[in-house]
């Protein structure tokens, strides 16, 4: 609860200060012709997102008039901006919005206590992927850190290992915490362990994207720092998720990029593959058409579908590309895309209220489809589910142990909600604070 001489409430004011500066600023430099100005900005975004469509779903000479298409109409209207002395105005508009969601956002963040210190582990273990992310584990010498700090660790070799057994065995040994240097997907599987056995759990972003580490606010460019949890650690309790039994930190993916990263070429040549095939999975015969039940709301017909552990802040998050708000409120984030031409794909240029995009948040989510099987992503691994997949999520079934600063670094994000903001900076007292379904 904030009242008005606290600091969220000097927030929200620059907030909302901002946020009509940003309006009005074109207004005043250009009249009522800012209208049209803005007008011409959307129409750029249309244009482009209908040339990225025909990039993705077809080949040859319509690809490459795409392709044209999404480079041509922004600096089209970057050039009209610059002609008509807008592109200066549009520029502050902008960096006027920016500090209005940053100032919300702030305004807006719970003032909970930081949470305790966490008693360091007698006998941590820790599992090390040598080729993960590139050789970040002999890069940034974290074994021989970790054995240092008092870790025992465990590498894996080049041929196939059960990571499950191996941290099960573990466990079985006497390990008071379970680590992992390696990828999502190995993460996921030595938390499920963790879990199980109420052991905390500590992530060493020696991955390629590390995007369970990155909402945990843990340092990707340094992997070492979080090892520093084992001394001066705190304790979060997080969600996980479950896709047919099997265990997801970030996200479970089905149609689209599922059928992409299951093509056996991805590995090697992602990008070439990907435009391979897009063709085919967006437009052709070989489209998937995804149905999906989630909490009694139904969807038919979908191309691609995201159910993550927690929802993501927005489909695209400029600022914060890829983040979640938090990893704690026992809620899966659903995000489907249904795209049936070059029109519906410039309506995307809406956002979250585009007619194509499907976005809200469920206790749980069943993902069907015609074929007995579903090809899926989970946590960036190809796997084949038996359908109906049932997706859930078990709300603070993980502890995770993070470095003190990184529970400084997490912040929330998202749209804000704005006359929460307005209530807040008129120093309204609020009991409850609104939680978004996002």
């Amino acid at each position: 609860m904030q009242t008005a001489g606290r600091p969220g409430a000097w927030w929200a004011r620059l907030a909302l200060l901002a946020l009509a500066a940003g309006v009005l600023l074109p207004l005043v430099a250009a009249g009522l012709r800012g209208v049209l100005w803005a007008l011409l900005g959307l129409a750029g975004l249309a244009l482009a997102a209908m040339g990225l469509w025909w990039t993705l779903a077809h080949s040859g000479t319509v690809r490459i008039l795409g392709a044209a298409l999404c480079v041509a109409a922004p600096l089209t209207v970057l050039a009209l901006y610059a002609a008509g002395g807008m592109l200066g105005p549009a520029v502050a508009s902008l960096a006027l919005w920016a500090l209005a969601v940053g100032a919300a956002r702030t305004a807006l963040a719970p003032a909970n206590a930081a949470p305790e210190h966490a008693p360091p582990p007698v006998r941590p273990w820790a599992l090390m992927n040598p080729r993960s992310g590139g050789g970040k584990v002999d890069r940034f010498r974290l074994a021989d850190r970790a054995r240092a700090a008092g870790v025992r660790v465990t590498l894996l070799g080049s041929g196939h290992q059960d990571v499950a057994a191996l941290a099960e065995d573990a466990a079985g040994d006497g390990a008071d915490l379970l680590a992992v240097a390696g990828g999502d997907g190995t993460q996921a599987l030595v938390a499920e362990v963790a879990a199980r056995h109420g052991l905390p759990f500590l992530v060493i972003p020696a991955g390629t994207r590390n995007h369970f580490a990155l909402d945990l606010g843990l340092d990707r460019d340094d992997p070492a720092k979080a090892l520093d949890a084992l001394t001066d650690g705190v304790e979060l309790r997080v969600d996980l998720g479950f896709a047919a039994g099997r265990v997801f930190v970030n996200n479970a993916s089905f149609g689209t990029y599922a059928e992409v990263v299951g093509d056996p070429a991805y590995r090697d040549e992602k990008r070439r593959t990907a435009l391979r095939m897009m063709p085919g999975l967006l437009s052709g015969p070989s489209a998937p058409g995804l149905r999906m039940l989630a909490d009694g709301t139904r969807a038919e017909g979908l191309q691609a579908l995201l159910v993550s552990n927690n929802p993501y802040l927005r489909a695209v998050d400029a600022s914060r590309p890829g983040r979640r708000e938090r990893l704690d409120s026992g809620r899966l984030g659903v995000l489907g895309v249904r795209v049936e031409g070059a029109v519906r794909a410039a309506g995307m240029a809406r956002g979250p209220r585009a007619a194509g995009l499907l976005r809200l948040t469920a206790g749980e989510v069943v993902v069907e489809a015609d074929a007995p099987a579903v090809p899926a992503g989970v946590d960036g691994e190809h796997v084949l589910l038996l359908a109906p997949v049932v997706c859930r999520i078990v709300p603070g079934a993980l502890r995770v142990r993070v470095p003190r600063d990184a529970v400084r670094t997490r912040r929330g994000g998202g749209a804000p909600d704005w006359p929460r903001v307005t209530r807040l900076a008129l120093g309204r007292r609020e009991s409850v604070p609104r939680r978004s379904r996002s």
